[in-house]
């Protein structure tokens, strides 16, 4: 039997206790509502696959993100049914970001996202190239040929070339070149479907690939956008009258790294398959990738006569009607170009 003089320690005791919890809980409430002690710049929180919530909590306090005790994260976490539900990835934690906004984020799956653009003329040289200087992307592909690595992209036999749409795309860190790449190609796929079937009914090419092959060579001969649909009613107009294309960047493309930055009358007249100045109708590839005003333009031409285009020396062309009318365009602003770096269609 507890003796008169026990109970009041009892109830001292009890008295304290029960204050301390109240306070422990209170502690704990502000917690999850006080923001992160996160600096300025902000925080990378990783997490690895297989991070138990445990874990987690251990990690956010040893980076200095959690000045109160992990259990307090864990213990809301357990008690709402999120501790089987975090996912893996790179996350960034923000000065303003509380334990409860963490932990939903981190439930939802909002890593970060990183991103890559892929540039409109590009060839896919410069696209490899791009995957491969990019620190987030796992390289999956090095070592492969063109060839090997369309096969791994489900299109064996295929040209890379023009394939990818040129876009800027985002991914999470530990996204592969594969996957950028599969992802870039079904995207041209789609876009390159949808435009086909929206074309001109008099346009002069057999099939979407040829329409991609014509867009390509359209975004290689300008970057002003008001010209792309005139210079596609030249190139069209060419082909329905069986002229030859006789367009500098198929030349270009097809000397490969042979080409030195000078295009040369010897160029024009050594013949490749991608020389429109001795072969006649469209490469048989395309030679960059093209976006989506060239793909626009190459279907949806501009309606004219004009057959014939010189380099303006500001960015932009002239366009002619005749022969004649394009030797004296030729004369006034190639004249200004001594060294002739690109010929126009004559």
């Amino acid at each position: 039997m507890i003796g008169k003089r026990v109970w009041p320690w009892l109830l001292v005791l009890g008295c304290g206790l029960a204050l301390s919890l109240s306070l422990i809980y209170a502690d704990y409430r502000h917690f999850l509502e006080m923001p992160l002690s996160v600096p300025a710049q902000g925080l990378v929180l990783d997490i690895k696959p297989g991070t138990g919530i445990s874990h987690l909590a251990r990690q956010l306090h040893e980076q200095s993100a959690m000045s109160r005790p992990p259990l307090y994260l864990e213990t809301y976490a357990r008690l709402n049914g999120l501790a089987s539900r975090l996912k893996a990835g790179e996350y960034a934690l923000t000065a303003d970001l509380t334990p409860l906004l963490l932990l939903d984020r981190i439930v939802a799956g909002r890593v970060i996202q990183y991103s890559l653009t892929v540039v409109e003329g590009w060839t896919f040289r410069q696209l490899r190239q791009a995957l491969v200087a990019h620190p987030k992307l796992v390289q999956t592909l090095s070592g492969l040929s063109d060839t090997e690595v369309m096969a791994r992209l489900n299109r064996p036999g295929d040209h890379p070339e023009g394939r990818f749409l040129p876009d800027t795309y985002h991914f999470p860190t530990g996204f592969t070149d594969e996957a950028f790449l599969q992802r870039a190609l079904t995207a041209m796929d789609q876009r390159l479907a949808e435009i086909w079937n929206q074309r001109a009914p008099d346009v002069p090419l057999q099939n979407a690939d040829q329409a991609l092959i014509l867009a390509s060579i359209i975004e290689k001969e300008t970057g002003v956008a008001a010209e792309r649909a005139e210079i596609a009613g030249v190139f069209t107009r060419r082909l329905r009258q069986g002229m030859r294309l006789q367009t500098d960047p198929t030349v270009i493309y097809g000397l490969g790294e042979a080409f030195d930055g000078n295009l040369r009358r010897r160029d024009l007249e050594t013949d490749t398959p991608y020389n429109t100045y001795t072969r006649s109708g469209l490469p048989p590839t395309p030679i960059a990738l093209p976006g989506m005003a060239a793909l626009e333009a190459a279907v949806n031409p501009a309606p004219g006569d004009t057959l014939y285009f010189v380099a303006d020396g500001q960015g932009g062309h002239v366009f002619s009607r005749t022969l004649e009318e394009h030797n004296r365009a030729v004369r006034r602003y190639q004249l200004k170009k001594p060294s002739l770096p690109q010929v126009s269609p004559d």
